[in-house]
């Protein structure tokens, strides 16, 4: 394994358990997410460039095309969480209260 696989594998797992372990605000579990995604992007980009054909050299922008509306829905949760229960800590957001 190449050191440039490593770091983005890393980066990615570093994501990944940050999301499963880290659960207690709603902002945290959304920059992990991003960062899995920018990972996932970089290391996409580089394995076109790799390959050197333009038959996939569209695969990175639409990955960053649906990372940049994960981000935006995101945000918008996050705001109308904010607004409705005063904070967004995942342990209040109890999908069974009314």
């Amino acid at each position: 394994m190449t050191p440039t696989h490593f770091s983005f594998t890393t980066a990615f797992i570093l994501g990944l358990m940050g999301l499963a372990f880290h659960r207690t605000h709603l902002l945290s579990a959304l920059l992990c997410l991003e960062g899995m995604m920018l990972s996932l992007y970089i290391a996409l980009s580089l394995w076109t460039l790799q390959l050197e054909t333009t038959c996939y050299s569209t695969a990175p922008m639409l990955l960053l095309a649906f990372s940049a509306c994960e981000a935006s829905a995101g945000l918008a949760l996050l705001v109308a969480t904010a607004r409705t229960h005063g904070t967004d800590h995942l342990k209040n957001l109890n999908l069974l209260q009314c």
